[in-house]
């Protein structure tokens, strides 16, 4: 049993048709938010499924910021909010 769980509201496909897919997952037990291109390295998006892609990262960064909220200050979300920018 996977820890990720994937957003079923996004349907985002290459625009050439060669069956490209975007998933995008988060992890359910540290909130870290998986971001896959299947089948290939690279997508081609047309503008709604880009728009498709924008929002599902936005479900999962708000998922994220819950389950992070439910766990100890170690957990990897909150790791990566805590950090500073390198100079």
């Amino acid at each position: 049993m996977s820890a990720f769980s994937s957003d079923l509201d996004l349907n985002a496909q290459d625009v050439t048709g060669n069956g490209t897919e975007v998933d995008i997952a988060t992890n359910l037990l540290n909130g870290d938010i998986r971001l896959s291109i299947l089948w290939t390295q690279e997508i081609l998006l047309s503008p709604d499924d880009a728009e498709q892609v924008a929002l599902a990262l936005q479900r999962a960064a708000e998922q994220a910021r819950r389950i992070a909220a439910k766990t100890t200050p170690e957990s990897t979300a909150n790791a990566y909010r805590a950090q500073p920018k390198p100079e």
